[in-house]
């Protein structure tokens, strides 16, 4: 059992630490938070009533409570989370970059589509106002 004295200094020394997506996108050098702002401007552009969060270690999107997008940076590229919905409508689009099960790489060695990734927030969105009033 501890005492008190030790779980008081133990509670003490925990760190909280709120991140916020301006905060995550200042984290990484110059040229990649350029590119993350205008991922970060076509999704608002795209979603204006979009809630902005950070969920998962990345930016996030909800309308409606629903995920709608995600996006990382990584080493080499940034992360797009559209879920598989998100990115089935797109496919023949996006079958030149790295795909996963609702994720897309966005390779730093080519020009980000930032026009595909507001369409694809746009699908999003009406896929979920449509959820919302079935």
């Amino acid at each position: 059992m501890l005492k008190f004295g030790l779980f008081r200094s133990l509670i003490l020394q925990v760190k909280i630490i709120i991140m916020t997506v301006d905060k995550y996108i200042k984290s990484f050098p110059g040229s990649v938070q350029v590119l993350l702002e205008q991922v970060r401007a076509a999704i608002k552009a795209n979603a204006p009533d979009a809630a902005e969060s950070f969920a998962y270690q990345m930016p996030a999107y909800k309308i409606n409570g629903k995920p709608l997008v995600y996006f990382a940076a990584f080493k080499n590229h940034i992360g797009f989370y559209a879920t598989p919905t998100g990115h089935s409508e797109f496919a023949k689009e996006l079958s030149q970059y790295k795909q996963g099960k609702g994720s897309v790489q966005f390779p730093f060695n080519k020009p980000i589509p930032f026009d595909l990734i507001g369409r694809i927030v746009r699908s999003r969105v009406k896929e979920n106002l449509a959820k919302k009033y079935k």
